[in-house]
């Protein structure tokens, strides 16, 4: 049975990406919020274990335990770096805050995938990547740069990635994330006044064309695609998932 790791896999888009793996193998999940002690493996539905590892993603020791782990349930076809912070900092108040705040969403992308290459080669059979974007890479939000900036370093890091690692049968690519449902958007959503809510579904009708936000589930269908044989030509590309908000253009005459 195969193995995959995914980063920040606790809750969220990354436990949905877990889930959905269970059902090809073993999924290993490095989560740091995971502090207490191990807890058993849950079994996926379709026969695939789910084992958490605690420890942060950016440290390369704790990547490459969370590999060894995948490694002894299987063979590593996969990794998804999925980790990442949403903080935001001003930039003329605090640069150094800012850069470290890039780092610590660039940091574990950069970890992970230097675990994954190393087996990958090692193995001398390939693998794939999937780093989890932003819609925020090509169009930044107001409040967001350092994450802004740290993901269009991700999509970058994709490409070349895609470009260096290619010619060893190694694949990496990214998903572009439009407004997905997670817990963090649901608790912000609650703290709203009713009209607030109103409005919000409004502007999110107006962003994404399909009218809606997308679902954790979603995401994980089409990162489970690109890393299976099925997508064994897909390599450098940058992916949206976001229900067509990067196709879209607001005209500001449509009012």
């Amino acid at each position: 049975m195969d193995s995959y790791v995914v980063t920040g896999g606790g809750r969220g888009i990354g436990r949905a990406i877990a889930e959905r793996l269970a059902a090809e193998g073993t999924v290993v999940v490095l989560d740091s919020r995971t502090t207490s002690a191990p807890r058993p493996p849950d079994r996926g539905e379709g026969g695939g274990r789910i084992i958490p590892v605690a420890g942060d993603a950016a440290d390369p020791a704790v990547a490459e335990e969370a590999a060894e782990v995948a490694l002894a349930a299987g063979p590593l076809r996969g990794w998804v770096n999925n980790a990442a912070i949403f903080q935001d900092a001003r930039l003329h108040e605090s640069p150094a805050e800012v850069a470290e705040l890039i780092r610590r969403n660039l940091d574990p992308v950069l970890a992970g995938s230097a675990a994954a290459i190393r087996h990958f080669l090692a193995a001398g059979d390939g693998g794939a990547i999937v780093n989890i974007s932003s819609h925020q890479a090509r169009r930044a939000v107001r409040g967001a740069l350092p994450y802004s900036t740290a993901k269009a370093a991700i999509e970058g890091l994709t490409r070349a990635l895609a470009v260096d690692y290619g010619p060893s049968g190694v694949r990496t690519n990214a998903l572009a994330l439009g407004s997905i449902t997670t817990e963090r958007s649901e608790a912000y959503l609650a703290d709203l006044p009713e009209a607030g809510r109103e409005h919000f579904h409004r502007e999110i009708a107006l962003l994404q064309p399909l009218g809606r936000m997308g679902l954790p589930s979603e995401v994980a269908d089409v990162t489970a695609f690109l890393l299976s044989p099925a997508a064994a030509f897909v390599n450098g590309a940058i992916i949206p998932v976001d229900g067509g908000r990067s196709a879209q253009g607001r005209d500001p005459e449509e009012a």
